[in-house]
């Protein structure tokens, strides 16, 4: 009964969305139109609307698609404390059964793991898929089993946060889907990155109030040691949740898009985002400033997407903005690139649920560096992706 629940409430759920369900289209918050530049104000402002600190010292790198289990095996392995996993989907899979093995080496020598799955993101998450993990010594909690007070209000984050010092974050889930290069139909296209520094101290936190509610414990306090400087990259991790009215997520957004002076290029899966986001764009746009979006295509594992997502990328080209589709597979990246110096990268996408019902996590950096690399990879994505253009009215696609 409760397979057959969750068989019918995804595919509702993914169709509201798509309708804007869940945004509040009465009373949707709009935030300044205009915020301070990367910076010391762009610091100041990102405290100011979502409560959280650009804090220095962190080292923050790039770990696109299949990197992502090379860098999650190898911090595993070095494991001492404790392995902490929260994912969306976790899938019976050779991705799965390799971190299982690394898993287990490490609990035969003390460490404590901890992994949290999501209940509607891995519906086929059994005690086939459970055992192997607690025969390796962990604890496996399923978060908010279906049915619940809010099927919609899912945990999409996707963190992995080893002895509390080093954290990775992204859209990945543990699949083979998100192995590979991301150029071919079967792996997905995917951006993550892997943090040392004080910003780890918030994605452990954010496990730690998950793992609070489905397993009714607070963490060691062990699992928090003082992080010292790892880097030169200023950073923050900001979560979102559902609170009725606006979320940190829609927040973060807003800024974000709010700050750009050059550029704003946003890459996401699923671009359906609110009609406050899609005004901050067009008048982003409207001003000079260069405004991409690169979202999925044909390619898309949610079709019910593509007409929205098609609607606002238009209405955005209109305005003067860019806007590409992924070709060559899912693209699943949830990225944005504000100016030189500012990126974004995280589980969260642009559409309502991501926005309004679901808990999400992204990481902020400001770092030339980490921008520029941001920027090649959209160079290498838009070789595989098609451009929409308007022209007399219709609509056409070009390479």
């Amino acid at each position: 009964m409760r397979f057959a629940r969750l068989v019918l409430v995804l595919p509702i759920a993914l169709s509201l969305a798509c309708r804007g369900v869940g945004r509040k289209p009465v009373g949707e918050v709009h935030l300044p139109a205009d915020a301070p530049e990367p910076g010391p104000g762009f610091a100041n402002a990102l405290y100011q609307t979502v409560g959280v600190r650009l804090e220095p010292g962190n080292e923050v790198r790039w770990i696109n698609n299949g990197k992502v289990f090379e860098a999650a095996l190898a911090e595993i392995a070095k494991a001492r404390k404790s392995i902490h996993i929260v994912t969306f989907i976790w899938a019976d899979s050779d991705t799965a059964r390799r971190l299982i093995a690394a898993i287990a080496e490490r609990t035969r020598r003390g460490a404590a793991c901890r992994i949290l799955v999501d209940a509607a993101g891995s519906l086929s998450f059994s005690e086939k898929e459970s055992a192997p993990l607690e025969e390796a010594g962990c604890d496996v909690r399923k978060f908010r089993p279906i049915p619940g007070q809010d099927d919609l209000a899912r945990n999409h984050r996707k963190i992995i946060v080893v002895d509390g010092r080093v954290g990775i974050t992204g859209g990945f889930g543990i699949d083979d889907k998100w192995r590979g290069r991301g150029k071919s139909e079967e792996e997905w296209r995917d951006s993550n990155v892997i943090v040392r520094g004080p910003a780890v101290a918030a994605m452990q936190q954010a496990f730690a109030e998950n793992w609070q509610e489905a397993a009714s414990e607070l963490l060691p306090q062990d699992a928090f040691p003082r992080l010292e400087k790892a880097g030169d990259t200023a950073a923050a991790f900001v979560t979102s949740t559902d609170n009725g009215v606006v979320t940190k997520g829609d927040r973060l957004t807003q800024l974000l898009i709010a700050s750009a002076k050059k550029r704003v290029w946003i890459a996401n899966a699923y671009f359906v985002p609110s009609e406050p986001i899609l005004q901050l764009l067009e008048r982003k746009a409207q001003k000079g400033v260069d405004v991409r979006i690169l979202a999925a295509g044909e390619k898309t594992d949610a079709h019910l997407y593509l007409g929205p997502q098609r609607e606002r990328m238009d209405r955005l080209i209109g305005a003067g903005a860019r806007g590409f589709e992924y070709q060559a597979t899912m693209l699943h990246s949830k990225t944005m690139l504000v100016d030189d110096t500012l990126v974004a990268v995280g589980s969260s996408n642009l559409d309502a649920l991501s926005l309004n019902k679901m808990d999400e996590g992204v990481l902020v950096a400001e770092d030339a560096r980490l921008a520029k690399e941001l920027e090649r990879q959209w160079v290498q994505d838009l070789l595989h992706s098609a451009e929409r253009v308007k022209m007399d009215g219709s609509r056409r696609a070009r390479r």
